[in-house]
């Protein structure tokens, strides 16, 4: 069993206060119910109002966490997604609703809406491109690059794969893909990228049709570029959303960002 114990700066309710510390909703009230969260030593069974200088003292067990919580209010949660877990999981997990998604495998920031009035705000704000979503990835391979690139894409549900094309055939999807390089090497290159259109396996799919394939991604990098780099999970992580005008207070015209452990480490 493990214990934290958090001073409270700032008057909230405490299913924020334990969000903000790195416990998720759904794990804050199933605390709750267990009577093992104290509030000034005394055992707190509701989302009690918090004063400053209250202290919450939780009682729980480690956990593989699965993701992590940067920001919460009354209508929007924005999370760290790991690894090897997919969006839907994410949002039973949260009992939060997906407003869009990231792969299974792909790390990094999402937004969920926690109620429909919110949902539906942010769905629009997804459509009419008032959401902006960077992603940073390393790549096989020296890549220089700065330039919005234009292709087309075919999806295989079945096989839940997708094939690019320099021209548009039958069934395609037209997708756009920002790239900016930010390191380059011989060995690998670190790149910041934007999706303007946001289909499945994009990232992936276009930077390898592009003789870059992100490292660690077992689908669309060449068995020999997977094999000499020997990543477990791909280096593709989601790591900025910026929100202008979509109608929610709390983030409207505000940027969030986290950045992967694994960019100070990358060799160039």
């Amino acid at each position: 069993m493990f214990k934290k114990e958090i001073k409270v700066d700032k008057a909230k309710k405490l299913l924020e206060v334990l969000a903000n510390n790195g416990f998720s909703y759904s794990l804050a009230n199933k605390l709750l119910r267990n009577k093992d969260v104290r509030l000034n030593g005394k055992i707190c069974k509701d989302n009690a109002k918090l004063q400053v200088g209250d202290l919450v003292t939780v009682f729980f067990k480690e956990e593989v966490k699965k993701f992590q919580v940067e920001f919460e209010s009354e209508n929007v949660l924005i999370i760290c997604k790991q690894a090897s877990i997919s969006s839907e999981e994410v949002e039973k997990e949260t009992e939060a609703y997906l407003v869009h998604r990231l792969d299974r495998n792909t790390e990094g920031l999402m937004v969920l809406a926690k109620n429909l009035e919110a949902k539906t705000k942010l769905e629009k704000a997804f459509k009419n491109h008032k959401v902006e979503k960077f992603y940073l990835c390393e790549v096989v391979g020296f890549f220089q690059a700065n330039k919005l690139y234009t292709a087309y894409l075919v999806k295989d549900a079945e096989k839940s794969f997708v094939k690019i094309y320099d021209k548009n055939v039958v069934g395609a999807q037209k997708i756009q893909t920002r790239v900016e390089t930010l390191k380059a090497g011989k060995e690998s290159s670190l790149l910041k990228v934007e999706i303007i259109s946001g289909k499945t396996h994009q990232i992936r799919a276009h930077l390898a049709h592009l003789g870059h394939a992100i490292i660690g991604d077992g689908k669309y990098a060449r068995r020999e570029d997977f094999q000499r780099f020997k990543e477990k999970h791909q280096k593709l992580f989601a790591y900025s959303l910026a929100f202008k005008d979509v109608g929610i207070e709390e983030i409207d015209n505000k940027t969030f960002q986290k950045y992967p452990k694994w960019v100070e480490n990358v060799k160039l």
